[in-house]
């Protein structure tokens, strides 16, 4: 029994240390991942798109950039520049972006 723990425990820290590895990374996105969507208002200037396991997000100046499972446990928290940027998730699932004010849920 003790056995078993103690290789759980292992797992557990290995997962929550591969979670914390996951960074944004500044990249030109690929043709056709931000298609126009009518916006609301406030979050026109935003663009969040998914592909290939990958979460894209393009911002006009600096912004916090936060991701959450769709349970609300933080899994990223950033300050991006401005540009496109790029995040792997390999857990598939939904999640929840906030990028300053706006919020957007994706699927992977």
């Amino acid at each position: 029994m003790r056995r078993l723990i103690t290789i759980l425990a292992i797992i557990l820290m290995g997962m929550t240390a591969l979670s914390a590895s996951q960074r944004w990374e500044n990249v030109d996105a690929p043709v056709g991942v931000f298609t126009h969507v009518p916006s609301t208002a406030g979050d026109d200037a935003v663009e969040v798109a998914v592909s290939d396991g990958y979460v894209y997000v393009a911002i006009p100046s600096e912004s916090s950039v936060k991701v959450f499972t769709i349970l609300g446990q933080l899994v990223c928290q950033e300050t991006l520049q401005a540009g496109t940027h790029r995040m792997q998730l390999s857990t598939k699932g939904m999640y929840i972006i906030k990028v300053g004010d706006v919020t957007k849920r994706v699927a992977i």
